[in-house]
């Protein structure tokens, strides 16, 4: 017969597996991206268009929304996306919804109305939200806490008219933006927009920080194999020292 441990451990390795398995979120791969800009016909409309970092980042959001079920986390964690996922998250409501409590534009202290469009490729393009304010938009206060429900260290790189860009992250949520023709916004280094598009500038910038980490990786690395090779340097050294037929070693 089973002892008493047995069974414990047992039924507690049976708990484990049959548990739901939480979402678990991916924030060090690329970041995702909003692009701010003033409609050009529209002076009261503002559009933040957002684009995932990571195409897992939307299977992990599907989940956590509970439009895909929880098996599609494996236990280490590991996510593959699917192109329903995509589908599955731009037929619902919920995901209108998140975006739209997520995303939060204020004009003059009155919050905006929002609006999210029906996006043609959520997975590439992204999705766009208009944000109808009370008067015309010249300066905006936008603030965007996408995926940082679901993990803090999630970051987005933001990009708005006349070169401005901005990070979001936790704890600095909000960012004010000039739209038109005026001055860039205060802490935003005014001069010359990069060359390129909005998206090309943070793919750049996504570059530039993904190229910080794998650059602190690769020194790491090479250090470790210079002083490899040094050691092995001193021992060959060393051996050719010895005296003809010693070996440095007892028989």
């Amino acid at each position: 017969m089973l002892s008493a441990s047995t069974l414990a451990l047992s039924a507690l390795a049976a708990a484990l597996f049959s548990a739901p398995v939480p979402a678990q979120a991916h924030p060090f791969g690329d970041p995702q991206t909003v692009a701010i800009a003033a409609d050009q016909q529209r002076p009261e409309v503002v559009h933040v268009r957002w684009k995932v970092g990571g195409l897992d980042d939307l299977t992990l959001l599907a989940v956590s929304l509970g439009l895909l079920p929880q098996d599609r986390v494996m236990l280490d964690g590991a996510v593959f996306y699917q192109d329903s996922d995509s589908a599955a998250l731009t037929a619902s409501g919920r995901f209108t919804e998140y975006l739209l409590r997520q995303i939060t534009v204020t004009s003059a202290g009155q919050p905006c109305t929002g609006s999210v469009q029906p996006p043609a490729d959520l997975a590439r393009s992204g999705v766009t939200l208009d944000y109808t304010c009370s008067g015309p938009a010249g300066r905006v206060a936008v603030t965007v806490r996408t995926l940082t429900d679901l993990h803090p260290a999630y970051r987005t790189l933001a990009s708005g008219p006349n070169g401005a860009r901005a990070v979001y992250e936790s704890g600095r949520e909000s960012h004010d933006w000039v739209l038109g023709e005026a001055a860039a916004p205060a802490g935003v280094p005014e001069g010359p927009p990069a060359a390129g598009g909005p998206e090309q500038q943070l793919g750049r910038s996504a570059a530039v920080q993904l190229g910080a980490v794998f650059g602190g990786v690769v020194l790491v690395a090479v250090g470790g194999l210079l002083l490899f090779r040094r050691s092995t340097r001193r021992r060959r050294a060393a051996a050719e020292a010895l005296p003809s037929g010693r070996s440095g070693q007892p028989a």
